[in-house]
């Protein structure tokens, strides 16, 4: 029996609008994964400790502030330290073309933008899945 892909779907910083990201969720539970969603105004530190708790497959971040220059960083340090080595993070909002050049070039997997069918959100997290598959899974 294959795993659900697990994914902690989190809303990061002072953003207080959590439409998006609680569609998403509900997208991804449709399509098969185990979600997990946080809830609003999450620290990176919290944000990545619920990861590391939880066991997931995918961090997803919602963000809409214009932070994400700062958060996206931030997490994917923490990832690091915590040895989240085989963790996607992959997220959306609204975030500039240039912006997502520089996120994905320090390792942040697709950013999705308003707009973007929830259906290929879950398709390049379940592609990514079959590419990176985790080893030594109970």
């Amino acid at each position: 029996m294959e795993n659900k892909i697990r994914v902690l779907v989190a809303k990061a910083g002072l953003d207080g609008h959590d439409r998006g990201a609680k569609v998403i969720a509900a997208a991804l539970r449709d399509a098969g994964m185990e979600v997990i969603y946080t809830g609003l105004r999450q620290t990176p530190e919290m944000i990545v400790e619920a990861a590391l708790q939880e066991d997931v497959d995918v961090i997803g971040i919602s963000i809409l502030s214009g932070a994400h220059m700062t958060i996206f960083p931030k997490i994917l340090t923490l990832m690091k330290e915590k040895e989240l080595n085989d963790v996607l993070l992959t997220g959306g909002g609204i975030i500039p073309d240039e912006d997502i050049d520089a996120l994905k070039k320090l390792g942040v997997g697709e950013l999705f933008t308003p707009g973007a069918p929830t259906t290929a959100i879950a398709e390049y997290i379940k592609k990514w899945r079959k590419e990176n598959p985790r080893e030594n899974l109970q």
